[in-house]
């Protein structure tokens, strides 16, 4: 199989998260988070991460040459040879101007707002192997226990509804323009993140067949 670029992007409770996994897998290539990055960072003492932690310490954004460099450290690794998944990257149109390169495909799980706002209300997390569960869609078999580990689930703070609304408005203000830059470029390909979990994913590999 060829190297293959992709760029997922979702509102937060979209689903992107648990789709790019799957294709991931499916398509043997790596799943490349920079919210994981960021979070990685606390780890690492070199000059770059000395200097983004003290975006971070001060409740800054981290600037976006800064995060490029991470991001180009990163897909230098081996695996990620033969391609990989970009999620939560690029968040702003100037990222994915400097960010540039060659990208086969941008995938837009879209959902309504309303359908997001239930989805979170009814999120569950694991606070310690970080499983992700939904009463609604995705329970646990065990009610309120993790399939994984058997901890006991948690409802995170920025899953309330009024958290939710809020973030909403920050991806609309920031993250939104990218779907008409992405259109422009005849990259963008709207997947309807409405349906069960399988459905989206055999839709999104269907994409990869045409």
């Amino acid at each position: 199989m060829r190297r293959m670029i992709l760029i997922f992007l979702g509102k937060p409770g979209s689903g992107k998260g648990t789709q790019t996994v799957r294709v991931a897998e499916k398509l043997k290539i790596p799943t490349i988070s920079m919210g994981e990055i960021l979070r990685g960072i606390e780890k690492e003492s070199t000059p770059l991460a000395k200097e983004i932690k003290s975006h971070i310490d001060k409740g800054n954004l981290v600037p976006d040459d800064l995060v490029l460099q991470l991001l180009d450290e990163r897909l230098k690794k081996p695996d990620c040879r033969k391609g990989y998944i970009l999620d939560g990257f690029p968040r702003t149109v100037n990222q994915a101007e400097m960010f540039g390169g060659k990208i086969d495909r941008v995938l837009y799980i879209d959902v309504l707002d309303e359908t997001i706002i239930d989805r979170l209300s009814s999120r569950r997390e694991c606070p310690s192997c970080r499983a992700i569960f939904n009463v609604i869609t995705n329970p646990p078999k065990k009610e309120g226990i993790c399939d994984n580990c058997g901890a006991k689930l948690i409802i995170r703070k920025d899953d309330n509804p009024e958290t939710v609304k809020n973030r909403l408005k920050v991806y609309n203000e920031q993250t939104k323009p990218l779907i008409d830059y992405y259109t422009k470029k005849s990259l963008l390909v709207k997947v309807n993140g409405e349906k069960a979990i399988s459905d989206i994913f055999n839709s999104i590999m269907a994409i990869f067949k045409k």
